[in-house]
């Protein structure tokens, strides 16, 4: 008899109009937006790049050339310099082809800059620290020749104070946010097709539920079945969603692909759940409560960061515990502490508060589902 049910309720399941614009075509719409809207930003404002200059000598200076070259020889060189004449530096800084210019004369460096970014401090610094070390070359030579060939040796060296060391082995891209909060938004829209469980069972919203409270089969295997098919929908919809992402928009995760899957699916049964509970409190009709449900799953994923990144941070700050009990949060930091933390202790922690709200909501759906009678049908 379940089996029977099940199948039915898989096909009615697949028939609800939410089910197509909510779960498939408007993810994939904003997701293709968000995409557009960011793309390149965060390499474009926040990765280090080699920084274009122009070098300008009043004189030759063999010296600077040779650090000049030494520097462009790395890997990821500081800058990328041009020696040009004085009205051809001021000619691509205009046109904003360089972010500064640099004046060799009388064996120091001076700077011009049409900023201040993280470039120009860079372009300082590296003036400032020739500038230092020139003075010791000079303060040698008239002090004590003799080891002037010894410092200049040093200075020469590559001394490196900073260990290179990568604090998280996930994508850094702040704004990888919005699609943590879009597959958030997907998951509780599965509310929508939730709450279809209860209108379905329920004879003073639908005639389907009329004819189902007056059939023999029990209503608990009735409502079992027609959850665990929105269950199966919703998991079908997580993974089409979370696939699209990667591997369409081509949105790193991060190194645990099959734990965001995991994730994901946990976070659209959460979904259902929680539309299952909605449409069973009050007796309000079908399109009250879907559009009660709707407006205040776009209110969590507001306060989630889906609209506004920095939302989320703002809440945390004032008032943390918004973040631990709106549904929204939690999914999308689930997927945030899977790439960012070394452990998976913060993820795990965020599961189980997902299955606990999961389990909470079936729960009372499932009791106030049982104890709905009629006079008459």
């Amino acid at each position: 008899m379940f089996l029977h049910n099940l199948k039915y309720e898989l096909l009615a399941a697949l028939r609800v109009k939410a089910f197509i614009f909510w779960l498939l075509i408007f993810p994939m719409a904003l997701g293709l937006f968000f995409k557009t809207a960011f793309i390149g930003i965060y390499e474009k404002n926040d990765m280090f790049s080699t920084v274009p200059c122009a070098v300008v000598l009043a004189e030759d200076n063999e010296a600077l050339r040779t650090v000049v070259k030494s520097i462009e020889s790395d890997e990821k060189p500081l800058f990328k310099a041009s020696f040009v004449t004085d009205e051809e530096a001021k000619e691509l800084l205009r046109k904003e082809e360089i972010e500064g210019i640099i004046y060799s004369e009388g064996g120091r460096l001076k700077l011009t800059v049409a900023g201040e970014g993280m470039n120009e401090t860079l372009l300082k610094a590296f003036c400032d620290q020739y500038n230092a070390n020139a003075d010791v070359l000079t303060s040698t030579a008239v002090s004590d020749p003799a080891k002037l060939g010894e410092i200049s040796e040093i200075l020469m060296q590559e001394i490196t104070t900073v260990k290179d060391n990568k604090l998280v082995n996930g994508n850094t891209d702040y704004y990888v946010e919005y699609f943590y909060n879009l597959i958030a938004m997907v998951a509780l829209f599965g509310a929508q097709i939730g709450m279809t469980i209860t209108i379905n069972n329920q004879a003073n919203l639908s005639a389907l539920g009329a004819r189902k409270n007056c059939s023999p089969t029990p209503k608990s295997v009735s409502v079992a079945a027609s959850l665990v098919s929105r269950f199966a929908v919703q998991t079908l919809t997580m993974i089409v969603c979370v696939t699209f992402q990667h591997f369409v928009l081509g949105i790193d995760f991060g190194e645990h692909l099959l734990l965001v899957y995991l994730a994901a699916i946990l976070a659209g049964i959460l979904g259902v759940s929680l539309g299952f509970a909605v449409g069973s409190v009050g007796k309000g009709s079908r399109s009250t409560k879907e559009g009660i449900t709707t407006a205040a799953i776009m209110f969590c994923c507001f306060l989630s960061g889906l609209m506004a990144a920095n939302m989320k941070s703002i809440l945390k700050e004032h008032v943390p515990f918004v973040n631990k009990i709106n549904p929204a949060a939690v999914i999308s930091d689930c997927f945030h502490c899977l790439n960012i933390y070394d452990n998976y202790d913060r993820f795990i922690e965020k599961l189980i508060v997902m299955a606990a709200m999961t389990f909470v909501f079936a729960f009372i759906g499932f009791i106030l589902t049982r104890r709905r009678k009629y006079a008459s049908l």
